[in-house]
């Protein structure tokens, strides 16, 4: 398959197939890099599409930097890749990955993309800090009076990250969508999921024993067959 690695801006992007008229967005979540796009690639390149993954900051080639994994970081940056692919590609899609869907549904547009698929994907931050505050016995006027807090599970909360996710919800999504989560998911209850596809009109798909992030050869084997009907438009 041919591969071109270039910055866009600054961003380490990797772009997969040859020249056409599509090109699908590939956003990895948490801990991922952009060659995560590779096995969706091998799906959406024979289908006709191009697929462009990019590292979000503290990923991949980005691992030195500090303190910019973040909504105010990340979604401008997205933002700039978005407008490098609008003025490329006519036809454009998404597919995105937990905190990288979020990250993604705040940069884009209502013309970004003909449609999203989502994997995981994090659709209520706030609930999510939320009940982490929660899981570490911690308050909301603690977390204002301290700013950042530890916690025993390997995530810092954050006063500042809680107030963005608060007043940036995602209330505007009007690009069609499909989900997939999973039945165990550890962070994001099925009750998330349903008010966002109830409230914007997505399809969601619930594999079954799967839990946040899908690794296992099952799962990965459901991941691969719903990509394969998701993008065979």
């Amino acid at each position: 398959m041919r591969e071109q690695r270039f910055l866009v801006g600054n961003i380490p992007a990797v772009l997969y197939g040859g020249e056409c008229g599509k090109c699908c967005l590939f956003v990895h979540g948490k801990n991922g890099c952009k060659e995560e796009a590779l096995p969706f690639a091998e799906l959406a390149v024979p289908a006709g599409w191009q697929v462009l993954g990019v590292d979000l900051p503290e990923h991949g080639e980005r691992k030195a930097e500090q303190g910019t994994f973040n909504p105010w970081t990340a979604v401008p940056e997205l933002q700039s890749v978005i407008a490098f692919i609008k003025s490329r590609w006519k036809r454009r899609a998404l597919r995105a990955t937990s905190i990288g869907a979020w990250f993604s549904m705040l940069a884009a547009d209502s013309a970004a993309f003909e449609r999203a698929a989502f994997v995981s994907p994090v659709v209520n931050m706030q609930n999510l800090i939320e009940r982490m505050m929660q899981w570490a016995g911690v308050s909301a006027d603690d977390l204002q009076k301290q700013g950042e807090i530890p916690t025993a599970f390997g995530e810092t909360l954050s006063w500042r990250y809680y107030v963005y996710a608060r007043e940036q919800s995602i209330t505007d999504w009007t690009i069609p969508t499909a989900i997939l989560c999973g039945e165990r998911d550890e962070l994001i209850p099925q009750t998330d999921f349903k008010a966002f596809t109830d409230r914007f009109g997505a399809e969601l798909t619930v594999a079954p024993a799967a839990e946040h992030w899908f690794h296992t050869a099952e799962q990965l084997t459901v991941l691969s067959r719903w990509e394969s009907f998701i993008f065979s438009f």
